[in-house]
């Protein structure tokens, strides 16, 4: 708005309404060369349409609307929201990993703008939807965007129990496998969008089942080998898994059973979810639940949920977060515990799982937004990305205490993580980031390189941001994706980088198919076999998504499984319960 100094009074003043709440008022005072004052003045919009005067001050109002949605929409809308932006931006729109989106920021950008970045994406790390959603969906999301977020229901332990379905009752389990297949060369696979997972022979590289979950299954573990507790039966290492989905369901596959019969039972624990661990005796299952902000303790037997425990709290800066989400939750090799990580509190959670009733949880100061990490070779220490503070953490869980802070690039992201041996620094670990094409590699050896360790060792420059990194012992190489970049070749590409020289030595184009993308990675059970997504985002519900299979040697192309509906993380069964990465 352009001021003009010719008034009687010498003054004229200028306003503009941020918020339907705030108005800020700017005086120019003509008589003091067109010096300039701003107040904030907390009133509604409603109120300045009508004009006002301040001491003298001529004012002139000019409110901003606030959009609307019909009923229908606006739940459409809302559906949208939760399936692809509330994981970054928080269901109460606060921010994490992604900008706060409160209408007070959001209508300052205004309805075209906004569209423009959804669909374009931003070089600080959000990928493009123009792939993904339609324009009406994209115009829809940026109005509701600009509206008051809706607060969601609680969800008590009393109608957990009333979702928990048991299909397959544990006296009727299985004594031995009914398929003769080699379920410990078995691939879990997530198809993201149609609520399944898909269940692969490694061995035979074919589709054993496609079984319903939850919607867009964000990640699944089995029970692990311990070095601190043991299950009643060793059998059951790598036989269960849990999955948790983005809607908060978790079920229970049995990897014995003949397909028709894998799915054994669910529960839900929430309605917007993250991530599930199993303990090392085999008793309890835990899921993390981004809304409402707690975690639940789950008989891994029946599924029946028995206790719930908030994750609201005071964070790092002393400051009480109510949206206080679970992120990753894992169980540690050498302690009888849980790692739960709070993602808005910056705080770790050990929590100790001998005793439900009398329940032991160290809360460890670390650094905001935590996300996702892994253990290094020893189990000792948990390396974990406070991705929006643009740091690793690493947590001691022997004395249950912070270790290090490491300053990465922007928005780490490591996955399942990778680690491997440097020439120069020894054993290190490494991540990928959502806001840079950087691979950033770190000691982690305190034992055996103390001078190297929680220290950059170097980094190497990607074509782009990326999600994930892997490798494995029996490897030379560390693969990296690109999934986070707008370009759609980028996008489809991946990098190997020799862990020897720490240069990339291949850029592999996984796909060249519009509108899918390359994204994450698993060995096999001995290390010869690579194999990656390809993500087919555009027109995911459809079966042609594939998983293409490399050898970890030669790096060429040995084969593609097709018939996967928007294939994404993948896990294989001897790689994750005996902590391979």
């Amino acid at each position: 708005m352009q001021s003009s100094c010719r008034t009687s009074t010498g003054r004229v003043s200028a306003i503009s309404v941020q918020t339907p709440r705030v108005l800020v008022v700017t005086v120019y005072d003509c008589s003091k060369g067109g010096n300039m004052k701003t107040m904030k003045l907390g009133m509604t919009a409603l109120s300045l349409a009508v004009g006002l005067g301040l001491g003298g001050i001529s004012v002139q109002a000019s409110a901003q609307e606030v959009p609307t949605l019909s009923k229908e929409d606006f739940e459409k809308a809302k559906t949208l929201y939760f399936q692809h932006c509330a994981g970054c931006h928080g269901v109460l729109r606060k921010g994490a990993t992604g900008k706060n989106l409160e209408p007070e920021n959001t209508m300052k950008l205004g309805q075209d703008r906004l569209h423009r970045i959804i669909e374009l994406g931003t070089e600080g790390g959000m990928n493009n939807f123009s792939d993904i959603l339609s324009k009406d969906e994209i115009t829809l999301l940026s109005t509701y965007i600009q509206i008051e977020p809706p607060k969601p229901p609680e969800m008590p332990l009393s109608l957990m129990k009333e979702r928990t379905k048991v299909h397959v009752e544990p006296k009727d389990y299985p004594t031995e496998p009914l398929h003769g297949r080699n379920w410990k060369n078995f691939f879990v696979v997530i198809e993201r969008d149609v609520g399944k997972v898909a269940i692969v022979d490694g061995d035979k590289h074919e589709i054993v089942a496609h079984i319903p979950t939850g919607y867009a299954v964000h990640v699944i573990k089995a029970l692990e080998h311990s070095n601190a507790a043991h299950p009643e039966n060793p059998d059951d290492v790598g036989r269960f898994w849990y999955t948790m989905g983005r809607d908060g369901k978790m079920t229970k596959i049995d990897l014995w059973q003949t397909p028709e019969k894998m799915l054994v039972a669910e529960t839900q624990i929430g309605y917007d979810a993250r991530d599930v661990a199993v303990s090392g005796d085999g008793k309890y299952v835990v899921g993390g639940a981004y809304w409402p902000p707690h975690f639940v303790i789950v008989d891994a037997k029946t599924m029946e949920p028995l206790k719930v425990v908030s994750s609201r709290g005071v964070n790092v800066d002393g400051d009480y977060v109510e949206e206080s989400r679970v992120a990753a939750i894992y169980d540690t090799p050498n302690e009888k515990s849980w790692l739960v990580s709070m993602k808005e509190l910056g705080q770790m959670w050990q929590v100790d799982y001998t005793d439900i009733d009398n329940l032991r949880i160290e809360k460890i100061d670390t650094a905001k937004f935590l996300h996702d990490g892994f253990f290094d070779p020893t189990g000792r220490y948990f390396q974990i990305a406070a991705n929006a503070s643009n740091k690793m953490v690493v947590v001691d869980t022997k004395e249950r205490k912070k270790e290090a802070l490491i300053d990465v690039g922007k928005l780490p992201h490591p996955g399942p993580g990778a680690n491997w041996n440097d020439p120069k620094c020894g054993p290190v670990g490494g991540t990928t980031h959502l806001g840079e094409g950087t691979v950033t590699v770190w000691g982690n050896d305190p034992a055996g390189h103390g001078d190297q360790a929680w220290k950059v060792c170097y980094t190497v420059e990607t074509d782009g941001p990326g999600l994930f990194i892997r490798t494995h012992p029996n490897s030379q190489y560390v693969w990296a994706d690109q999934t986070k970049h707008p370009e759609p070749e980028v996008q489809q590409s991946v990098q190997v980088i020799d862990k020897e020289t720490g240069k990339i030595v291949k850029t592999i184009q996984v796909t060249d198919k519009e509108g899918q993308a390359a994204v994450h990675f698993e060995f096999n059970a001995d290390g010869t076999e690579v194999w990656v997504s390809a993500w087919n985002m555009k027109d995911s519900k459809e079966p042609n998504g594939e998983i293409v299979i490399y050898d970890a040697k030669t790096l060429e192309e040995k084969g593609r499984i097709k018939g996967f509906y928007a294939p994404t993380g993948k896990f294989n069964v001897h790689n994750r319960v005996n902590h391979v990465t």
